[in-house]
This record gives structure tokens, C-alpha cells and sequence, in this order.
């Protein structure tokens, strides 16, 4: 009796604690990758339980981990084998997950064990089994000559998840002699660089979330508010849309703030005839949003700064209008690159106080993928296609005169090839924005 209220209690938690994608979304990424590994294993490791300071928000799973599995508790492990096609029954998939820790769980809460029966149903892999099996199943499924497996190697500098656990399958004979270990990454990269429909969906809800918080953050913008208040209205408003955590370190910079690139402290307060840059969003259910938008804290632009700010948003809607499905780079050292069209605009309109040409002033880049990291992985050398979710965000920063300005919104390529603005109900020109900031 008591395993089957565990077993309603975690269908429970599961059902609620994400809004996740059915099994079979997760199942053909699997798949595909598997393709690619062209017959060799692929072999991935959730991060430990997070302890400690740094554990703000609870335990977040690795994004690739995550990615494969759709699995957001610790501690487990993902082996695929074989499977060089759809048809090839040589596919092997088993999702290992750790035996039962009574004493841990008293703090963190049950945790699905490969003994429930319904671990299959819920996690919708082939195979569950105990962690303490992988070893065995290793040594069983892996041809015993050059044999390859596909993981997270890394640089001998840096430590991954799989770090530890790969140094001692090693120790323990798990692999053949010869066998041969590559970077998993780069696949995973190029899978992930084009999004499927469930995956648009949560980036639109974490980004209408985050357009609830700018739209708020506008109605409270004034001189003698602090930054770091706008900054947890701003967590407030997501948060209560849905959102389990920032999508990143908000960055609210007033004044001279407004021209330094990644300032988060937010500890500022907001003066007379300044600006503030609001780069914040929201995170859904693994999913990320990235929005900024540049206001004027007594709620009108000075000339200059409508000056600016009109430069930018001109870029904006330059690289926009540039946008070819299928053609199109987010690399600004590639033919037909977004990057161009932006940038040229703003070298060629307006002047600093100098009369030098504002072009180094943008000193950024214009566009990023957007999913389940707010600096997605994703292959820059692909042209934008269906799929594709990016940010346009020019920005020119004049710390002369205390005058920043960035406007980012996020969009997705369409499976008719159409460029989508996720963020088009958010206040894009000056006037749109000063009647925003007064209640219009």
C-alpha cells in the first residue's frame, strides 16, 4: 500500500512540478542522436543533488541531460546504444536511476526508484534499471572492439557530470581495450539548434511571462526607486505566471549602469533624466526567455536619448527586415549574416559627442539562440531555418554620457519560414514606451 501512494505521489509531483513534454518528444531526440552516433553508445550523467548557498532555487538537471530524457531528478544516468536508423532494432535505451536513499529523502522528498513498476510509463524509456547495474550493462552491450562513446569529455581543466563517475567506470574494467571516448556536445548542439513545437511553446510562455514583468516594471519605473526594487517585482510578476527561476541574473542599470554590458548588481537608485536598461526574463519549465527594453525614468525621453533610442530600434527593425528562412546567419563573420544589416545601420545614423560615427558604441553581438539555456546551444555556421529561436539585440553604450540603450526582443522561424516576434505585444518605439510608463 504504501509503495503504490509513493508511486500516486511522484505521478503527482511529475505531473505538476513541470510542464513536460510527452515521452515520445524526448524518445525521437534519442533516437536521432543515436543516428548520429552512427552505431557507437552514448553515455550521459545527471548532475548530483545541489547543496549548499548556490542552491537558490532547487535542483535544476543538466540542460542536455534534460534534453534526452525529459528525467529532472538527480543522480541518474542515460545510456544509448546501437540504433543506426529508425527501423534498426539494435536500439537500446535504458535510463539508470539511483537506488533509495531513506535518509536523504526525508529532506528532498521520495524519489522514483528503477522498483516501481510504473517507472517505465512515467519516464518513457525502454529499460529502467539501478545505477549499481551500469558496469554490467557496459560490459553487455558494448562491442567488444572499437568500440566509441559519445559523452561530455571535457578539457583536463574542467569537470563535468561525467567526470567522476567515467574515471571510475575505468577503474572498474567497464570498457574495452581501445575504446575510444568523443564529445557528445557538438551532436547535441546541432539537434538543438532547431526547436520542435513543444519546445516553442515553453519558450512563449516564459517570455509572456517576462513581458508581464517589463510591463509592470514600466508602470513602477520613477526617479528615487532602487534598481534591485524593480528587479523582484519584476521575479514577482513571472513567478507567479509560472516561472520556476530568472532565466539569468537580471540586470537593472540606471544612469552610468545603463552602459555596462552585464551589470547585476542592481543596487542603484533611479535619478531625474536618466535611463535604465531592464535586460530580465523568466524561466518555464527549463525554457528561457530574454527581453530587454530601455526606459526613461522621469517617463520621457530627452531629445538625445530618443535620439538614441530611435538608432537602435532602427537597427532593430533593419536586421529584421534582412531575414531570408533558410539564408540568413546569426555569425557576423558569415555571408548574409543579420549582424550586418544592424550594425550598418547604426554606424550610419547619428554622431557621439564627437562627430565620430556611433558604430563603436555596438559592442556586442546581435543575436543568440534562445531555449533551454538563455545562451542556448546551437550550431552558428547553420542558416536560420524553421525552428530557430534567436534574440535580436542591438545596443549602443555611450558611458560619456550616461546613455545606454538596448532593445532585445526573442523570435522563432515559423514552419512557413516566417520570422515570429515572440515579444511584439512588449512597447517597442520611445512613444509607445513613455505612454506605457504613464498607464495608456
Amino acid at each position: 500500500m504504501r509503495k503504490v501512494l509513493l508511486v500516486c505521489f511522484l505521478l503527482f509531483q511529475l505531473t505538476w512540478a513541470l510542464d513536460r513534454q510527452p515521452n515520445a518528444d524526448f524518445r525521437a531526440r534519442r533516437q536521432s542522436l543515436a543516428s548520429k552516433a552512427n552505431g557507437g553508445a552514448v553515455l550521459l550523467f545527471a548532475s548530483n543533488e545541489a547543496e549548499g548557498p548556490n542552491d537558490l532555487y532547487g535542483y535544476r538537471p543538466d540542460d542536455n541531460f534534460f534534453y534526452l530524457s525529459g528525467w529532472s531528478e538527480p543522480g541518474a544516468a542515460l545510456l544509448i546504444v546501437g540504433g543506426t536508423s529508425e527501423d534498426d532494432h539494435s536500439y537500446t535505451e535504458i535510463l539508470f536511476l539511483p537506488n533509495h536513499n531513506p535518509s536523504q529523502e526525508k529532506w528532498t522528498g521520495p524519489k522514483l526508484g528503477a522498483d516501481s513498476p510504473d517507472a517505465g510509463k512515467i519516464t518513457g524509456f525502454d529499460r529502467i534499471e539501478v545505477l549499481d547495474n551500469l558496469r554490467s550493462e557496459l560490459v553487455r552491450l558494448l562491442p567488444p572492439k572499437k568500440a566509441t562513446v559519445y559523452t561530455d569529455v571535457v578539457a583536463d581543466d574542467e569537470i563535468s557530470n561525467s567526470t567522476a563517475p567515467l574515471d571510475w567506470l575505468k577503474r572498474a574494467n567497464a570498457f574495452p581495450v581501445g575504446m575510444s571516448f568523443l564529445d557528445v556536445r557538438p551532436m547535441l548542439a546541432a539537434l538543438r539548434t532547431f526547436k520542435d513545437a513543444g519546445e516553442i511553446e515553453r519558450i512563449r510562455h516564459a517570455t509572456n511571462a517576462s513581458i508581464a514583468a517589463h510591463l509592470a516594471a514600466m508602470r513602477t519605473v520613477k526617479p528615487g526607486v532602487t534598481e534591485r526594487e524593480i528587479s523582484a517585482l519584476m521575479q514577482y510578476e513571472w513567478g507567479k505566471r509560472g516561472c520556476e527561476r530568472p532565466a539569468y541574473a537580471p540586470i537593472v542599470g540606471s544612469g552610468f549602469n545603463s552602459t555596462v554590458l552585464h551589470y547585476s548588481d542592481d543596487s542603484g537608485t533611479m535619478q531625474p533624466g536618466d535611463v535604465v536598461v531592464i535586460d530580465a526574463a523568466g524561466e518555464y519549465s527549463m525554457y528561457a526567455s530574454d527581453v530587454t527594453r530601455t526606459l526613461p525614468v522621469s517617463g520621457k525621453f530627452t531629445a538625445r536619448q530618443r535620439e538614441i533610442y530611435d538608432i537602435v530600434l532602427g537597427a532593430q527593425q533593419a536586421a529584421m527586415a534582412a531575414f531570408r528562412s533558410g539564408k540568413s546567419t546569426l555569425r557576423k563573420d558569415l555571408p548574409d549574416s543579420i549582424y550586418d544589416a544592424a550594425y550598418n545601420y547604426i554606424n550610419s545614423h547619428g554622431k557621439d559627442l564627437h562627430g565620430e560615427a556611433l558604430g563603436k558604441y555596438f559592442i556586442h553581438g546581435l543575436s543568440h539562440y534562445v531555449g533551454l539555456n538563455v545562451h542556448d546551444a546551437g550550431d552558428y555556421n547553420l542558416p536560420l531555418a524553421p525552428g530557430a529561436v534567436f534574440t535580436i539585440e542591438p545596443g549602443i553604450y555611450i558611458p560619456e554620457e550616461k546613455l545606454g540603450v538596448r532593445i532585445e526582443d526573442i523570435l522563432y522561424v515559423d514552419p512557413d519560414g516566417k520570422l515570429i516576434n515572440l515579444t511584439a505585444n512588449l512597447p517597442h518605439t520611445a512613444d509607445d514606451v513613455e505612454h506605457a510608463m504613464a498607464g495608456k
